[in-house]
């Protein structure tokens, strides 16, 4: 749906920014021991919801995010400046792909795991028709949707491509980091340039702050979907 992969943010309010960390280089390092600083969305007209938690093996913690036939988003509830921290880290992991998924398709469009980086809307940036349709926007729901997102995706199949739109709106792009199944239950690290992937897939210069989410579904295949993230972390 629509609302996955664009309008999720929705409801979420404005935070402040947060406190950078003692090494001034990163912003925050989430070793999920909690999700304190997390907030789940949930989407209309889906019924069941992902099921995030806190797993621990050993002296490391970890979320565990399972999806069957569901669908639900975790946010993190401090938005950043990506020009001041462009960068992202994380180590992730997925039990398998979903069998039936495709991000070529809207049935398809189901994910073992993404990382989304959603950048919030600036009026002060945008021309008269832009500001009209996303001020009706806010009249309805309340919020300002965002003006566009990036998802670093798990796909399920080889995609020849690096880069799609999304099969619902082209203000959302998929970023293929990882294609298949053949490196499921290993765990992956990722590295990724805000900045740079947004020129590329955009062809612009990006919004100024941004959020970050994660999120695993797979409501629209009806399949079930397991996967892990060790670490998020946002630094320069």
């Amino acid at each position: 749906m629509v609302l996955k992969t664009f309008l999720a943010f929705f409801i979420i309010m404005s935070f402040a920014f947060p406190l950078y960390s003692q090494d001034s280089r990163v912003l925050f390092k989430e070793d999920f021991n909690d999700l304190v600083k997390w907030q789940e969305v949930f989407f209309p007209k889906i019924e069941n919801h992902t099921t995030y938690s806190i797993e621990k093996q050993g002296d490391d913690t970890y979320l565990k995010a399972h999806s069957e036939s569901a669908a639900s988003l975790l946010v993190y509830t401090e938005p950043f400046d990506v020009y001041t921290f462009p960068r992202v880290r994380w180590r992730w992991k997925i039990d398998g792909i979903i069998a039936a998924g495709n991000a070529k398709t809207r049935e398809g469009d189901d994910y073992p795991v993404r990382i989304y980086i959603a950048f919030e809307y600036d009026p002060k940036e945008a021309g008269i028709i832009e500001r009209a349709q996303y001020a009706a926007a806010k009249a309805f729901y309340g919020e300002y949707p965002p003006h566009s997102s990036l998802n670093y995706i798990w796909a399920n199949k080889e995609h020849a491509e690096d880069i799609l739109s999304s099969v619902y709106t082209g203000r959302s792009i998929m970023i293929l980091l990882q294609k298949g199944d053949a490196r499921a239950g290993t765990w992956v690290t990722q590295d990724i340039n805000i900045i740079g992937d947004y020129e590329k897939a955009f062809g612009g210069k990006s919004p100024k702050r941004a959020t970050i989410g994660i999120m695993a579904d797979a409501d629209n295949t009806g399949e079930r979907a397991t996967s892990y993230i060790d670490y998020i972390m946002v630094y320069r």
